[in-house]
């Protein structure tokens, strides 16, 4: 499908949506405030960009050890694990590449500065801490800077507010699974406070391999790949009266999940990694002149560590013919931010600001077996970021709402990119309707372990650059029992880096030689098919992602991906959710090759509430037995039953 194509069938959604609005809906606000689209709180009805909200209750019926599960139910969003919770999960965005996707914790970047692509690594986080998730589709740069280029993961944790309320919540289950957390959230006159924390362990399954027949055939005994994490969060506000609040926050977390190389005679080995997260901020929040300009400062640190102990055979497994090597990735992120809101009246808003961030990566390798050796550090550099951005927001009536945004980013010895973002929204009340657009350019930094790695860096490297546009329709019917979302996009990505190999440098180096080009279409609904008793949603996502190069379909973008959940409640204690997830066929890697076959998962939640403080649940995974891959040779659940409780106080 082409991009005309899909702008022509947006056009006629569009059309055949509003025109049934005209004809059937009665006046809908859309009350809902996000705060990851203009950097501040706006009525989700005002913005015009492509935005989504994971809500709190998503997250609590989802899998407690896996927080990608809770972003499956986003339109544009493509997830794969590399074998179950615990392991690699990549993350794209409408396409793009994992490493152009910015993560931020309450508004705190995360991605990991000694990754090869920059991304973030979301087995470190279990998903206790979070209390919402905001998913800002399309380019983003001129708002957050590099990495924004296919889109923001905005992870918010939970705030305090009301009286003091505790809460756990415990699940156990299928492979060994226990899962405890709980949470401690009120206010105490001008303070507010939210503590969390909790652990997880489960003895897992085989990643390679494990419900593959023709690999459990070639090897029998695949061993258990289990995972441990444990973590927490804290987040603590003080309102000192007069215009002037403040505010900290923590998130720790570390998992330690075995996995296998999966590759050459022996791919089922004890390989272990260790991942250690830990974010801190401050912030500082001050209104002036009656509340026209508000002032917001905040200085953060982000630090992640993650190590690798990896085995290799050659004959046999005798520890004379093993090689064992452990490679630690040290990251840290330290940055200052400065940030004011400018009422003007009738001239809407004016946000502008400016941020600092030093980033720092230490990579070492460390020969254990056969020979033991020293750690050897391999790389150790550093890269500093200055950034300034603006947003003006301008209500044009009661209707049109529109925004235009740049920022400039210096790389310090290594670039500077300019970027920009237009968006525009327009409301019709009395047809409960949202016609949105945005548009707006991308850019992405070269990693510091693109640039100066030993191997395989390139110091000539340049900013990754992209261009991307959208347009949608929110449409609320039959008094907001039916709630509709169709966006049609288009991106173009232009001097990609890629991992190439020559004559010059036969191991491999990292160049800027590639281009892509992606468009499709995401569909969201919510529907109220019986009130008070049968609800349906859905998201549905059509991708058409081509290397620019070749002409082929983009690695691992299967083209269509569909999730439905239907919730019926029978009464006002008990829920039940059946939950369907199917996958059209992808390509494991690039030029088509290694396909993936197409899949359809089906999942089952149920609760039932004692009482006002307790409930029990049960959740069951992949209940049919369906026999699938997200990355080829690594396997996934097999029926699985958890079941558990929660309190609260």
């Amino acid at each position: 499908m082409s991009i005309r194509m899909v702008a022509a069938t947006g056009a006629a959604i569009l059309a055949v949506s509003a025109h049934q609005a005209q004809a059937q809906s009665s006046p809908q606000e859309l009350s809902e405030v996000v705060v990851t689209a203009s950097r501040a709180p706006e009525p989700l009805s005002a913005t015009g960009s492509a935005i989504s909200v994971v809500s709190g209750e998503t997250i609590a019926t989802s899998n407690p050890g896996s927080l990608v599960d809770a972003l499956r139910s986003v339109p544009g969003i493509d997830i794969s694990e590399n074998g179950g919770p615990g392991g690699t999960a990549n993350v794209r965005m409408r396409g793009a590449n994992t490493g152009q996707t910015l993560v931020m914790i309450d508004g705190i970047r995360v991605n990991d500065p000694t990754a090869a692509s920059g991304d973030f690594e979301f087995a470190m986080f279990a998903p206790s801490a979070i209390d919402r998730i905001e998913v800002l589709r399309g380019p983003q740069s001129a708002l957050y800077g590099s990495d924004a280029m296919g889109g923001v993961i905005n992870i918010i944790t939970k705030k305090g507010s009301g009286p003091a309320q505790f809460n756990v919540r415990t699940e156990a289950g299928s492979y060994g699974t226990v899962v405890t957390q709980g949470s401690l959230l009120g206010t105490n006159g001008p303070w507010s406070y939210a503590f969390t924390g909790g652990g997880q362990h489960s003895n897992g399954f085989s990643r390679y391999g494990y419900r593959i027949p023709a690999l459990e055939a070639r090897f029998p005994n695949l061993e258990r790949d289990g995972f441990d994490r444990v973590g927490g969060s804290a987040r603590i506000g003080y309102d000192a009266g007069e215009g002037i609040r403040l505010e900290a926050g923590t998130v720790q977390s570390f998992t330690r999940a075995a996995y296998d190389a999966a590759t050459g005679t022996f791919p089922d080995t004890p390989a272990s990694a260790d991942r250690l997260l830990q974010t801190i901020y401050g912030r500082v929040g001050i209104d002036s002149f009656g509340g026209i300009l508000t002032h917001n400062v905040t200085v953060s640190n982000t630090h992640t560590e993650r190590s690798f102990t990896d085995y290799t055979y050659r004959t046999n497994m005798l520890p004379q013919n093993t090689t064992v090597k452990t490679s630690d990735y040290w990251g840290n992120s330290l940055g200052a931010e400065y940030q004011a809101n400018l009422k003007l009246g009738g001239f809407g808003t004016l946000i502008y600001g400016a941020k600092t961030q030093s980033e720092t990566a230490q990579t070492f390798s460390t020969n254990v077996l056969p020979i033991a050796g020293l750690m050897t550090p391999l790389l150790a550099k550093q890269q500093d970021t200055n950034s300034a951005f603006a947003l003006w927001s301008l209500p044009i009536g009661e209707r049109l709402n529109i925004t235009l945004g740049g920022r400039v980013d210096d790389v310090v010895n290594v670039a500077r990119f300019e970027t920009w973002r237009a968006t525009a929204a327009y409301n019709i009340a009395e047809t409960g309707t949202k016609l949105r657009a945005s548009a707006g350019t991308g850019a992405k930094a070269p990693t510091l372990f693109q640039l100066y790695d030993t191997t395989y860096g390139s110091l000539n490297l340049t900013p990754e650059t992209s261009f991307g546009y959208d347009a949608g329709i929110d449409q609320s019917l039959f008094d907001g029992r039916v709630v509709l979302s169709v966006t049609g996009f288009a991106n173009d990505f232009s001097n990609l880096i890629n991992f190439v190999s020559d004559a010059s440098r036969p191991l491999g180096y990292y160049t800027n030689v590639a281009r892509a080009e992606t468009s499709g279409l995401e569909v969201g609904a919510n529907i109220d098919v019986i009130p008070g008793l049968v609800k349906i949603n859905a998201a549905y996502t059509y991708l058409h992602a081509v290397d620019l190069t070749t002409g082929l379909t983009l690695a691992r973008r299967p083209q269509n991906l569909a999730r439905f959940a239907v919730t019926i409640t029978p009464n006002d204690r008990w829920l039940i959710e059946p939950r369907i997830t199917t996958v059209s066929k992808r390509y494991s890697a690039a030029n088509e090759t290694n396909v993936v076959d197409a899949y359809t998962r089906v999942d089952l939640y149920s609760e039932y509430k004692l009482d006002a403080n307790w409930k029990v649940f049960a959740r069951g995974e992949n209940i049919l037995n369906e026999r699938y891959q997200e990355v080829l040779n690594f396997g996934t659940t097999g029926p699985a039953l958890y079941a558990g409780f929660n309190a609260t106080w």
